[in-house]
């Protein structure tokens, strides 16, 4: 009796929605951001660049992460965000060196959880 109960539990929570919202690859909504390219691509160490994503699916909501650390961001199109860089996020004493940069989109369709894009590397030298 107790197998016919797990099971029946288990059909009615898929059935009612469990685990329909894919908050990591964003299929909904108007879809998860992606990066296209990133400019510069690469700086010498200690510079401070402007740094310009171009991609798809941003929102107001969406913030450059640099490496692990969200960065300053403005919003200036859903194909482009900017973010300031600083000398100390530049910063490498083994050059070269690579950080892996990726946009994170909060609120909206996506809830508090996010969705990140995809992950596009800058060089420092």
């Amino acid at each position: 009796m107790k197998k016919i109960c797990v099971l029946l539990l288990t059909i009615v929570a898929l059935g009612c929605g469990y685990k329909s919202k894919n908050y990591t690859t964003g299929t909904m909504g108007g879809g998860a951001p992606a990066i296209t390219s990133i400019m510069p691509n690469s700086a010498t160490a200690g510079q401070a660049p402007m740094l310009t994503v171009i991609g798809s699916n941003f929102t107001s909501g969406s913030a450059i992460y640099w490496g692990m650390t969200p960065k300053t961001t403005t919003f200036m199109t859903a194909q482009q965000l900017t973010t300031q860089l600083t000398s100390a996020d530049t910063a490498c004493s083994m050059a070269p060196c690579t950080v892996q940069v990726y946009v994170r989109t909060t609120g909206g369709t996506y809830g508090s959880g996010g969705v990140n894009s995809n992950m596009v590397p800058f060089t420092i030298n």
